[in-house]
């Protein structure tokens, strides 16, 4: 404690020999020899008016002409306000800390104890095994967040921006040295060269992989967390967000991945993780069994009954009626860990955090029912199974019941091999969902009554999200009406919605003629997949031709045919009888 008691001691501060270290005026450091003495008499707290009062002459008022000096060493990190705990300094102004108290701050109390601030290192040897090399990388990863909360200017930061600098260059020039004098490689070195990763994705990485360690709370799983990790100021921080882009070398090398969430206010946050064969392959790099991680897609390669498809679209992408849309976005709501909080608080969920939802999309074919659930499971990283409905009694003749039973069954099995948890999507429906027949009826009624009896069973019991389509809402039977908690229309799209189908559809890259006029084609009544359809068609027919140049008359006439007016009064082809 001889540092210690030199500066409390000592009659000029200037001669103590920790004074180089504090890097302040004399003035300064005096108050900070006065809230010392009183932190050995055991007084933690010093008011700072008292500081002022007892470390300055003045006359009336004139010591809060000194409140800077005050504030100046809480910025610098030599003392910290005991009042306003996590409030920010710049948020704070001088006037508002006179009545505060202070004390020493944990940097301060240190340099008095050990007479010097610089880091001391333990001799430089060779790392013996990959997790001494982690080790290093994971205090750079803590004094880079050190650093960002010290630029963010929080009270409590104990240790001052150029100290915590001092130490990251010293840190980062020891892992180097260590790195150079090892013989053994280092798995996750050799990783970074593979997949060429820069230093700012090796840093994305190694705090994706100290969370994997520590089994912490997700702090390092944060976008903005990440970025600004990586970032020197805000500039910065919006060139890094490509970094964590779909399509960025991390992600589309499959190193890591992310859940999106829609929070409570609409923004969308996103949590990310490390892919696990690649956690494999740095936590067990000795293992030698290979771990097979089962796909979904290829356990559906396996069977017949159901089909897995790959979302290409989001929501964004699919021109929806606001009201549909609408729904969409309170039912994604689910997945908000404040909105889970509430509903269970309610009695409302269980411990089960996915979306339970058994939702029935009706509408016109063509209307983007499909789409919309597939979209929606792009929307929610959730892969999605479909069932086509109207196969099952010609595939099952004799034994619909229980393959109904199966559908589930089968469903909850692919779930749990693949550890995922997938929509379930009944394509044409109708059957299911049909008015059960009254009265003792035929065999085939009593079939479809038992099939009927058993999916409503299933759908009561099913957790997850269960989408079912189907075109007329007037014939579903009421039993099944209840079961289902979302009941979505689609309806025919308006002339406006019509305009944004079009405008999303046409090719990208194709030539129009001058004077193109897409309201031309806007004012015909098409679903969605009709325009698909007549766009397509028109497509192969103008491909052939020498100049290859959409018209509105090319679009008109396949409009005209999808409408069914171009067979009127067409002439016979063929051969005569």
């Amino acid at each position: 404690m001889k540092h210690l008691i030199d500066f409390i001691e000592v009659k000029k501060v200037e001669r103590a020999k920790i004074y180089k270290d504090l890097k302040c005026t004399p003035q300064e450091a005096k108050i900070l020899q006065y809230i010392a003495k009183r932190f050995v008499k055991g007084m933690e707290e010093t008011l700072v008016l008292d500081i002022l009062q007892e470390s300055f002459e003045f006359e009336g008022f004139d010591y809060l002409n000194h409140l800077f000096v005050v504030k100046h060493l809480i910025d610098l990190g030599w003392i910290v306000q005991i009042s306003f705990g996590q409030t920010k300094i710049q948020d704070v102004s001088k006037l508002e800390i006179l009545n505060t108290s202070v004390g020493p701050s944990i940097s301060l109390l240190r340099l008095l104890e050990e007479g010097s601030m610089e880091v001391v290192l333990p001799e430089i040897k060779p790392y013996t095994d990959h997790l001494e090399y982690l080790q290093n990388q994971f205090d750079i990863i803590e004094l880079l967040h050190k650093m960002v909360i010290s630029k963010q200017g929080f009270t409590d930061s104990s240790l001052g921006m150029g100290r915590l600098q001092n130490k990251l260059s010293l840190l980062g020039k020891r892992i180097e040295a260590r790195l150079e004098m090892t013989t053994e490689p280092i798995i996750v070195e050799q990783f970074f060269k593979e997949k060429n990763l820069d230093e700012r994705e090796q840093r994305i990485f190694l705090a994706l992989l100290k969370e994997e360690y520590s089994g912490g709370e997700g702090q390092f799983r944060d976008m903005n967390t990440l970025i600004e990790l990586i970032s020197l100021d805000e500039y910065d921080k919006i060139r890094n967000r490509a970094l964590l882009e779909d399509g960025s070398t991390l992600i589309s090398e499959e190193i890591i991945d992310y859940e999106e969430i829609l929070n409570m206010f609409g923004g969308i946050s996103r949590s990310f993780y490390l892919q696990d064969e690649i956690m494999q392959k740095i936590l067990h790099p000795n293992k030698k069994k290979k771990v097979v991680k089962l796909k979904l897609d290829k356990l559906v390669e396996e069977q017949e009954l159901f089909e897995y498809l790959k979302p290409t679209t989001t929501l964004d992408d699919v021109v929806l009626h606001p009201k549909t849309k609408e729904v969409l976005d309170t039912l994604i709501k689910q997945v908000d860990k404040d909105v889970f909080a509430k509903l269970k608080a309610w009695g409302i969920k269980d411990k089960r955090k996915g979306i339970d939802a058994r939702i029935i999309f009706y509408g016109s074919p063509g209307t983007g029912k499909t789409m919309t659930a597939v979209s929606l499971a792009k929307t929610l990283k959730r892969p999605i199974l479909s069932f086509d409905c109207s196969k099952i009694l010609s595939m099952y003749i004799g034994e619909s019941e229980k393959n109904v039973r199966k559908i589930f069954d089968d469903f909850k099995t692919l779930s749990k091999k693949a550890k995922v948890d997938p929509i379930l999507l009944l394509n044409e429906a109708d059957q299911f969902l049909s008015s059960r027949t009254q009265g003792v009826g035929s065999s085939v009624d009593k079939m479809h009554n038992q099939m009927q009896n058993i999916f409503l069973e299933q759908i009561e019991q099913f957790e997850g999200i269960l989408i079912a389509t189907t075109n007329l809402l007037e014939n579903i039977d009421k039993a099944f009406s209840r079961r289902f908690n979302y009941k979505i229309e689609f309806k025919k799209p308006g002339k406006k919605q019509r305009k944004r189908l079009w405008h999303f559809m046409l090719p990208e890259n194709a030539d129009y003629e001058e004077g193109f006029n897409i309201d031309e084609l806007t004012k015909h009544e098409l679903t969605g997949g009709q325009i698909n359809l007549v766009i397509r068609n028109t497509a192969y027919k103008v491909a052939v031709q020498d100049e290859s140049v959409f018209t509105n008359q090319d679009f008109l006439e396949e409009i005209e045919k999808e409408l069914g007016s171009s067979f009127e009064g067409s002439k016979s082809m063929g051969f005569k009888v």
